[in-house]
């Protein structure tokens, strides 16, 4: 691992000021049998969909170094789980885990379970796509690489953890989900021209709307006649008036904004070839705007 990237974990300055939580009874560690923990029902979710699936990948992608411990609690003569029930869960259904290292609290009553659950399922700062996004490329996922490559040559700058209340500087990207599908979609070649030609207008920040809509109109079968410099000269010459129009338009329309924002922006473009006839204008924007929503 890289030292430059790794942090130590030091006091925060500011904590100096803090109040002191009562730190209570120490946990301690056990082993158990999945089979043999409890989940009460009283303040537990019920299995979801979701839940299930989530289940379903964990036996299926069973890996002890994204393990997390359950949190148990001693009831009576059995173990409630408070925080880790999917992965309990998912031990049991997996067939080939004897046993499950689990941290066990003291919480006597149902109140202090309750509290807790609350606490794990609360209390914590939720990861965002763009701190899934590089943890994805640290690991070597191909295709966050290839977007972070296509992101360096073009110019833009893939925001790690935007800072609140700053200012967004041109050519800083913040839709992560936006780019890989990008990436996925097309090839580099054109995924990279269109992330540039957003670096050249100047896009503070580059957003999913942008990204979809100058994809739309550079690569999609319907906007085949469209130079990257066009859509660099339309954004110079109509600035925010497009975003606006591209508003009206979904609203009226029932479209996408970025699709509206895609047609916004070609038709305020300065096309290169010969302008087609009334008729074949009205043909090319009916099949746009019956496009299926993606």
């Amino acid at each position: 691992m890289d030292k430059a990237l790794a942090r130590t974990i030091r006091p925060l300055e500011q904590s100096r000021d803090w109040i002191r939580g009562e730190i209570g009874p120490k946990p301690s560690m056990a082993l158990l049998r999945p089979q043999d923990l409890s989940v009460d029902a009283a303040y537990q979710r019920d299995l979801s969909p979701k839940s299930l699936k989530l289940i379903r990948k964990l036996v299926e992608e069973w890996d002890w170094r994204k393990y997390k411990v359950p949190v148990v609690t001693r009831v009576g003569d059995a173990w409630h789980v408070i925080d880790g029930q999917h992965t309990a869960i998912a031990a049991v259904s997996h067939g080939g885990i004897d046993e499950l290292e689990v941290l066990v609290v003291e919480a006597g009553s149902q109140q202090d379970r309750a509290s807790a659950f609350i606490g794990h399922n609360k209390d914590r700062v939720q990861i965002t796509n763009s701190q899934l996004f590089f943890a994805a490329a640290a690991s070597g996922d191909e295709d966050a690489l290839t977007a972070l490559q296509i992101c360096e040559r073009a110019g833009a700058t893939v925001l790690r953890n935007p800072s609140p209340g700053r200012p967004f500087r041109e050519g800083e990207l913040i839709a992560v989900a936006a780019l890989v599908q990008l990436v996925r979609r097309r090839s580099a070649v054109k995924a990279r021209i269109v992330i540039e030609t957003l670096v050249k207008a100047r896009a503070a920040p580059i957003t999913a709307d942008l990204i979809r809509a100058v994809d739309m109109v550079l690569n999609d079968k319907n906007y085949g006649d469209v130079e990257p410099d066009d859509i660099v000269t339309a954004f110079d010459r109509f600035g925010p008036a497009l975003s606006t129009k591209a508003i009206e338009l979904a609203m009226a329309k029932s479209l996408q904004r970025s699709r509206a924002l895609g047609i916004v922006l070609y038709q305020h473009l300065r096309k290169r070839k010969p302008v087609r006839t009334p008729d074949e204008s009205r043909v090319h924007m009916a099949a746009a705007l019956a496009q299926p929503e993606r």
